[in-house]
């Protein structure tokens, strides 16, 4: 692949890196901002759930660190082992967070239903389309033929789109968190704003590996339409 390429990637990994180390230093912070009612992340996230009228989803504690999500398939809230147990700013925002996913799939929040759909598609092409590209690019340069590039180009377009498909997914599950956390008085003005902050920054780096994708997408296409003007 070009130099060209290898810009976009490391100026993107550069963005993410910072984005991911404000994330962590965020939840680092307001993981030291003790909740005053002592709830813990797994009480706060039976709590959402109860208060929207969700019985038939379970909160189970998952090994390892910001491996916190919902499973809709077995309706499951995953929470990571200190989010399960720890009762503090940081623990409330991400536990508040997965049940938003919880109750988006309890109203048929379309935008998480098509999301769900593309799964298995975005699967296949995000396992071939690095390969495909490669290929792709070898055989134009060799003999012209951007056929194969195309293909990946498609392929890597479809997880563009999920990238894209996902942002309004995680805002819309912290919209709801946020909001079920002030209207029943969960958290102090201070924890509340621990917890914006948190989601806030975790919403960042969807927003960074989305753009990053679309970048990389369009240098890609870029690369096969001047191989057309070439020809």
């Amino acid at each position: 692949m070009t130099t060209g390429y290898y810009i976009i990637i490391g100026l993107f990994m550069l963005i993410s890196w910072f984005v991911g180390n404000q994330l962590q230093s965020k939840f680092k912070y307001y993981s030291k901002v003790h909740l005053a009612n002592g709830m813990s992340g797994r009480e706060i996230a039976e709590r959402m759930l109860y208060d929207n009228g969700i019985t038939d989803v379970k909160v189970i504690s998952t090994p390892g660190q910001l491996t916190d999500h919902y499973n809709p398939e077995n309706k499951t809230v995953n929470l990571s082992e200190v989010v399960y147990h720890e009762r503090n700013a940081a623990a409330a925002a991400v536990a508040a967070h997965e049940c938003g996913h919880a109750v988006q799939h309890a109203v048929g929040y379309n935008m998480l239903e098509f999301r769900s759909k593309m799964v298995p598609v975005v699967s296949f092409a995000s396992r071939m389309n690095q390969w495909i590209l490669m290929l792709g690019l070898i055989v134009m340069a060799s003999s012209n033929n951007a056929t194969l590039l195309w293909v990946g180009i498609i392929l890597f377009a479809l997880t563009t789109i999920f990238a894209f498909v996902t942002l309004p997914v995680e805002y819309d599950a912290s919209n709801r968190a946020l909001a079920w956390l002030k209207s029943r008085n969960i958290l102090l003005p201070n924890e509340y704003e621990g917890a914006q902050d948190s989601l806030k920054w975790a919403a960042r780096t969807y927003v960074v590996a989305a753009i990053g994708s679309l970048a990389q997408l369009l240098y890609f296409i870029m690369l096969a339409m001047g191989n057309r003007r070439s020809e």
